[in-house]
This record gives structure tokens, C-alpha cells and sequence, in this order.
């Protein structure tokens, strides 16, 4: 009976090692480079967006949103896959790297071209599921279209090589506008004090 609850503590105690270890060997890989083929398809998607967004603002998001999650990861030093890269960031062995780090610096970057026919918006899925961690993405629609018409963009998820698709194709998240639920959070934190 000792034995067998030794047995069991070692068990807990080296498990958070192993759990590191095995999402280590899920780590990132090296990036195969950007293709022509992969611009103009993220183009073309965005020019479906509506008969009114401009095709260079469409070759200029699709050609940002491509190649600079690719240097966020050069710049948050990212060589592990997101949940390990997350652990360095909360650790502080690394800057930058959460998934709202990469919402927010390809957001930022995306607004500095001033597009006028392409609106940007801002996400979170996983707010209401108990035991999931948040994750927050920037989404790009046609000027005045509501988040629902956009597209995902999300450099996070595969540690620099972007993910983008319709809500709907995202079928690994639900996502939340994130005004809707920051409102829900500081009203609940309101109502309950924490």
C-alpha cells in the first residue's frame, strides 16, 4: 500500500515535467516560405469580401498579414509550439508571444496602413468554457460589415504561420467580439469582486 502511493506521488510530481516535455515535441518547426500562391489566395479571399474593397488594400492586408506574424516570431524569440512559448512568456524568459500580443501587434500593424475599404476588428474565443484558456485573434471585413463577414487572422496558433478563414470554417473556436466580452467581465467582476 506505501509503495503503491509512493508510486503515485512520484507520478504527480514529475507529471507537469512530462506534460512540458510532450507538448515540447510539439514544438514548432522552421517555416516553409511565403508563396505567391498563398498571397494571392488570401487576396482573392479578401476581394471576396464585397465589390467595394480596393485590390491593393486587399495585396497590401493580405501581403502584411502573411509575412508579419512570420517576424513576431523572429521578435518574441518563439522556438516552441504556443502553449510552451506561452509558459516562457508568463515565466518572463520571453517578451511577447501571448495569443493578444499577436492580435495586438498585427492589429496595430494592419491599422497603420489607414485602408479605407477594410474594417479590422477584435476577438475571443474559449471566454465562457470552464478549464480552456482565452484566445484572441484579429479579424479583417469589408469597411462596415459586422465580425460575422470577416476573415480570422491568427498568427498565434501556429507560432508565426498564419491561420485565416471565415468564422465559420474556424471550427476550432467560437468567437466573441472582444468588446462583448471584456462588458461581461467587468460587470462580473463588478457584481462579484474579483
Amino acid at each position: 500500500m506505501r509503495e503503491g502511493r509512493t508510486i503515485l506521488r512520484r507520478f504527480f510530481m514529475f507529471a507537469p515535467m512530462l506534460l512540458v516535455l510532450a507538448l515540447g515535441a510539439c514544438g514548432t518547426h522552421e517555416l516553409s516560405p511565403v508563396s505567391q500562391n498563398d498571397f494571392a489566395k488570401l487576396e482573392a479571399r479578401l476581394l471576396s469580401l464585397g465589390p467595394d474593397v480596393d485590390p491593393s488594400e486587399a495585396a497590401r492586408a493580405a501581403r502584411i498579414s502573411l509575412t508579419y506574424p512570420r517576424q513576431l516570431r523572429v521578435e518574441y524569440g518563439v522556438t516552441d509550439g504556443p502553449l510552451i512559448h506561452n509558459t516562457k512568456v508568463n515565466a518572463g524568459t520571453r517578451p511577447r508571444g501571448l495569443c493578444w500580443h499577436w492580435a495586438e501587434d498585427l492589429e496595430n500593424r494592419l491599422a497603420s496602413e489607414q485602408f479605407q475599404t477594410l474594417d479590422l476588428h477584435r476577438a475571443i474565443a474559449n471566454s465562457d468554457v470552464a478549464l480552456r484558456i482565452d484566445h484572441s485573434t484579429v479579424l479583417i471585413s469589408r469597411k462596415g460589415a459586422t465580425m460575422q463577414d470577416a476573415i480570422v487572422l491568427d498568427g498565434w496558433r501556429y507560432g508565426g504561420e498564419l491561420y485565416w478563414g471565415s468564422l465559420a470554417e474556424d471550427a476550432k473556436y467560437r468567437w466573441l467580439p472582444q468588446t462583448e466580452v471584456l462588458k461581461k467581465r467587468a460587470e462580473e467582476q463588478a457584481r462579484t469582486g474579483w
